[in-house]
């Protein structure tokens, strides 16, 4: 857990592939972006842009992914994803086709700068 608040959290995803993974999650049970007024709407954009943000700033990613998909766990959240070219899957989506192997020592490296993302997102969501 990153950051929370009465509406959403943020939280690390556990992926050994790919260690500037975050997913921004509306805590009450909605299945779908419809379902939240327009005023909600703004608040989960505007965590999930933080988000991408701190990525930003803390990996220097060559590109960043949104997903909202659900279709596993139909509850609303929103994966941010950082990409890197000698990623295992890049170009593709990090749940399409392995094209290489991980290296280990850019992993690691990776790892060790999210371990920094926490106020990173926290400025960046103050009063959000």
């Amino acid at each position: 857990m990153l950051w929370r608040d009465a509406a959403l959290r943020v939280v690390v995803a556990d992926d050994p592939d790919h260690p500037g993974t975050l997913r921004v999650i509306w805590n009450a049970h909605v299945r779908e972006m419809g379902d939240l007024d327009p005023a909600q709407h703004e608040k989960l954009l505007a965590a999930v842009f933080a988000a991408e943000a701190a990525l930003r700033e803390a990996l220097a990613p060559d590109k960043i992914n949104l997903a909202s998909l659900g279709n596993v766990v139909p509850h609303l959240h929103w994966h941010v994803i950082a990409r890197f070219r000698d990623d295992p899957h890049f170009p593709n989506a990090v749940w399409g086709a392995r094209l290489r192997e991980a290296d280990p020592g850019r992993t690691a490296a990776r790892r060790a700068a999210m371990e920094g993302i926490a106020p990173l997102l926290a400025r960046r969501l103050a009063g959000a």
